[in-house]
């Protein structure tokens, strides 16, 4: 999963990256679930907005060849906003026990930086990705 969002951040920043159009959650998930659909093509399934046993919902979770894989989805709206959605990513891999998340946010600042970092919260591990 991590290969597949640093790939996405390079497509995506190719194609929309000088794009200044008004952008939503929504079309965000869109793209990428356009560019992940040929990844796992007939390998695995993706679940949009699944629902825990406790009434809440994940983004997008990815189910590729025995690995389940919880990505959220994000629009960039400061530090505290982005701390908050890992709080949420780290409270959805305690529930399915699994160690390593990923965040995929979606950024219009015009000095923002893009790519993939790792960022190591206890004992868990979130791959972070910025377009």
């Amino acid at each position: 999963m991590r290969l597949v969002l640093e790939k996405f951040v390079v497509h995506f920043t190719d194609i929309y990256g000088k794009n200044d159009e008004k952008f939503i959650e929504a079309c965000g998930r869109k793209f990428f679930l356009l560019y992940l659909k040929p990844i796992i093509n007939g390998v695995g399934n993706y679940y949009l907005e699944a629902q825990t046993r406790d009434a809440r919902r994940t983004d997008v979770i990815v189910d590729y060849r025995g690995e389940q894989f919880i990505v959220e989805l994000k629009i960039w709206h400061g530090n505290e906003y982005n701390e908050r959605g890992e709080e949420q990513l780290l409270d959805y891999l305690d529930y399915y026990r699994i160690r390593e998340g990923y965040m995929l946010s979606f950024n219009f600042n015009k000095k923002k930086e893009t790519g993939v970092k790792e960022v190591r919260m206890g004992d868990k591990t979130i791959v972070e990705a910025v377009v």
